[in-house]
């Protein structure tokens, strides 16, 4: 929709799925907001807004359901302020930032604090606004908070302290009571000595801090989710161990209320649920931080300052302070810090953390470098051309975070199905305790309870809510590892249906640029001399083909002498004037023309044809002097990565707007299966439409330079990038590495990453669907087993750690093909005329 924008908010209290599902029902019924994702494992909600000033209205909403959004704080240092009206216009300027709830300028101390949704926006989009309005500032303080590895592992420091206190409080609890029942000594010890009644009153103490220290989270959290009709996971363990500790102080401290026949205590029950459901969330802090591994390693490929020319010296700056055309300098070992042009200097930087190539590239005046990438021996400077958000390593960064935010489509029916979870399960608990209250034998009331509990405890949502979105973030972080960029995140599900990949031609089969192949000179000529001649009139022109003429004259080490007097002929070639000589290169349209006779190379000329290469002929003094040959050189990956994608049992086509005879040969060399040739850019969604008619889906590779209505086109658009450019709006998934290995890559991860989220949400549903009827009590008539609470607790807490830990194993998903150094094109070969 037109003029709709996508953000993303930090929440707040989401434990579960159902949690989930209750922030997507919230955001959803704000107007104005549409296509909400909400992404349990990174605990955020996105979606999209037909104004920024609606996200005011979504972080209300969100505060109304009892899901705050994350509020954050930075202190900005403000230069330039004089006066009341500038303290009003960086006031403006700061408040019209999309995600920013508060602002107070200091004209005094030259500061302006400001309040802002966590995840909307970020402390460099607010400097910048600043600084845009004519008032440079730069951060003065940063909170953690915009940090969730970091928040991820304060988080488990603080449920690991918490977990301490509640097990060395419940430890006692658990001795005197579960101990007793195990070992008859030990209950004979505690009747003779304290009593079963001072027992009693010592494990409510001991449990009574177990529930409003550590366990204190549950109730605060769970009881209003519950008395608003929202409840949560939290409600359903506030609920369970509120059950167990008030049946407990009833038997203990009004005993006449209950038969003696019934008459027990469930302090243990209580205290060691919560010891279990804190092992459980610790656990899960713990992994939900490595699953940001990835954002992690690529953060830590920038480096926090530069060396950066200012009033003819160099000093050094925070990153922050960079902006474009400053001059740079970098030392040998050190990180580039931002993208930009070399103007001085010579070296090799390792560009493999971006492209995968492993082999450095040389920089030198007028090339381009990439943040992030490591400089070798030599010293080099640079013009900065673009900084913070605009970088390649930003960009990359941003999009791997979108992907892991992604929901993929499987992930609808969780959601539908979570949203009820929790109301369901306390409808089936208190099912549960009418039947064995209606139906059971004696001490029904406690078998009752003991049912009610176990449903209660065992039935967790939190592992249906995390097998997608903790799968999606390794498996998307992973692939960012080995180059490939899901931009949509759902693409990591519609590779897996697709049936046909359709690649462009030039610059994705093949390396994009014309080489010479081949020079058969005329009798009496040599080698050398045709080149040389060839390549002086080639000298002055432009054309592609003229380029690569020259390049094999640089490799050969062949003498180009000046040419004058240079004419071009339109369509046909062009002539010079080369040592006294005329010299005519062109097509055999050009000799036609000049009436210059083709003698054998007329029958030579089919023949190059027939491989799939552009033949040229050359004339001196009106005589025929070589026939020569130049194409599109084949990538050395695209090969075997043809054969990888044949191997997963997909069909390979082609689709480009060269000639048929040309096509032909590139799918003869490479193993293309069809071939679609002769078309034009907009001829290529024809052509895909057309690769449809058999009922597959197609998947279209392309440069993303001229494939942009075919890779948007296409069910799933794969670009491949440079390394340098990955903003490609058109395609679902940008590879940093050229060549179709990526592709195959991309695949593979798509393919664990898929069948990781079946082994997860099989786990979740089949957990739940098994134990509830066991924790129900269905074998009891049987076999007279009834599950306890506790362990349906530490089963609940094992369900969803079970989770995370899976999730975990795609960070060693292996490359299905490796990134590998290309070959050098050898020269005497690559030249050697065809036999």
């Amino acid at each position: 929709m037109q003029g709709q924008q996508r953000f993303k908010l930090s929440v707040e209290g989401m434990s579960c799925a159902s949690c989930a599902g209750r922030v997507e029902k919230a955001l959803a019924g704000v107007e104005g907001i549409e296509d909400v994702a909400v992404n349990l494992a990174s605990e955020e909600a996105g979606f999209e807004i037909d104004s920024p000033e609606r996200l005011a209205d979504a972080a209300q909403a969100l505060d109304t359901a009892g899901y705050p959004a994350r509020r954050a704080s930075v202190l900005l240092n403000v230069q330039s302020m004089s006066c009341a009206s500038c303290v009003g216009r960086v006031d403006k300027a700061l408040t019209a930032v999309p995600g920013v709830l508060d602002v107070n300028v200091n004209l005094a101390a030259e500061t302006a604090s400001v309040t802002y949704l966590t995840g909307a926006t970020d402390p460099e989009r607010i400097a910048a606004a600043a600084t845009g309005a004519g008032y440079p500032a730069s951060i003065a303080t940063r909170t953690g908070d915009s940090d969730r590895v970091a928040r991820k592992e304060e988080e488990a420091l603080h449920l690991r302290r918490q977990l301490i206190v509640a097990a060395a409080l419940t430890l006692p609890v658990f001795l005197l009571e579960m101990g007793g029942h195990l070992i008859p000594a030990l209950h004979h010890l505690i009747g003779n000595t304290i009593g079963h009644q001072a027992s009693w009153y010592l494990q409510f103490v001991l449990t009574t801090l177990v529930l409003v220290g550590p366990g204190r989270m549950f109730y605060v959290r769970g009881i209003p989710a519950l008395l608003k009709g929202a409840p949560d996971m939290n409600s359903l363990v506030a609920v369970g161990t509120g059950a167990a500790y008030l049946y407990s102080v009833v038997a203990t401290f009004l005993p006449a209320l209950l038969p003696d026949a019934v008459r027990a205590v469930y302090f243990e029950a209580a205290a060691v649920i919560v010891v279990l459901i804190l092992v459980g969330r610790f656990l899960e802090a713990r992994a939900k931080g490595r699953t940001g591994a990835a954002i992690q390693k690529l953060l830590k490929l920038r480096p926090q300052t530069a060396q950066v020319r200012r009033g003819g010296s160099f000093v050094e700056l925070g990153l922050e302070e960079v902006v474009t055309g400053d001059i740079l300098l970098v030392r040998p070992g050190e990180r580039i810090a931002v993208d930009g042009t070399v103007t001085e200097g010579e070296s090799h930087v390792d560009e493999s953390m971006i492209t995968g190539e492993p082999l450095p590239v040389t920089k030198q005046a007028g090339a381009e470098v990439t943040g992030g990438t490591v400089n070798g021996s030599g010293s080099l400077q640079f013009r900065a051309t673009r900084v913070g958000a605009d970088t390649v390593l930003a960009q990359i960064i941003r999009m791997v975070e979108d992907a892991q935010g992604a929901k993929l489509p499987v992930q609808g029916l969780v959601d539908r199905i979570t949203l009820y979870f929790v109301p369901v399960i306390m409808a089936v608990a208190l099912l549960t305790v009418v039947a064995w209250l209606v139906f059971a034998p004696a001490p029904a009331l406690t078998l009752a309870l003991v049912a009610g509990v176990s449903v209660l405890i065992i039935a967790c949502p939190c592992a249906m809510g995390l097998a997608t979105p903790t799968s999606i973030m390794v498996g998307t972080g992973r692939a960012a590892e080995l180059g490939v960029l899901f931009r949509k995140g759902d693409a990591l599900q519609s590779l897996g249906d697709i049936g046909v990949v359709a690649l462009d031609k030039t610059g994705t089969v093949t390396e994009g640029r014309p080489e010479l192949t081949d020079l058969l000179p005329a009798e009496g000529l040599s080698r050398a001399e045709v080149l040389g001649a060839v390549a002086a009139v080639e000298a002055q022109s432009e054309h592609p083909i003229a380029s690569a003429i020259l390049r094999a004259a640089r490799i050969e080490n062949v003498p180009v002498p000046e040419a004058k007097g240079f004419t071009s002929a339109t369509g046909y070639g062009a002539s010079a004037q080369v040592g006294g000589r005329t010299v005519l290169v062109g097509a055999g349209r050009y000799m036609e023309r000049e009436g210059i006779a083709l003698g054998d190379f007329a029958a030579k000329e089919a023949d190059l044809a027939s491989q799939g290469r552009t033949a040229l002929f050359a004339a001196i003094d009106g005589q025929i002097a070589a026939l020569i040959g130049v194409s599109d050189p084949v990538k050395p990956a695209s090969r075997a990565a043809i054969a990888a994608l044949h191997a997963r049992g997909l069909k390979v086509a082609m689709i480009t707007g060269d000639k048929k005879e040309t096509a032909e040969a590139i799918a003869r060399e490479t193993g293309i299966d069809h071939v679609v040739a002769g078309v034009l850019p907009d001829g290529k969604v024809a052509a895909l439409d057309s690769l449809r008619a058999e009922g597959l889906k197609v998947a279209f590779v392309g440069d993303g330079i001229n494939d942009a209505p075919a890779l948007a086109h296409a069910d799933v658009g794969i670009a491949i990038g440079t390394g340098t450019d990955v903003a490609i709006d058109s395609a679902d998934v940008v590879l940093m590495s050229g060549d179709l290995r990526g592709v195959v890559n991309a695949f593979e991860v798509s393919r664990m990453t898929m069948r990781n989220i079946r082994q997860n949400l099989f786990w979740a549903f089949g957990y739940n669907v098994a134990l509830v009827p066991v924790a129900a009590g269905v074998l009891y008539p049987a076999f007279g087993l009834l599950l306890s609470p506790v362990l349906a607790a530490g089963a609940m807490a094992l369900s969803s750690f079970f989770v995370l830990s899976n999730a975990l194993r795609l960070r060693r998903i292996a490359p299905a093909m490796e990134e590998r150094a290309r070959p050098a094109p050898v020269a005497s070969t690559a030249m050697r005329p065809a036999e």
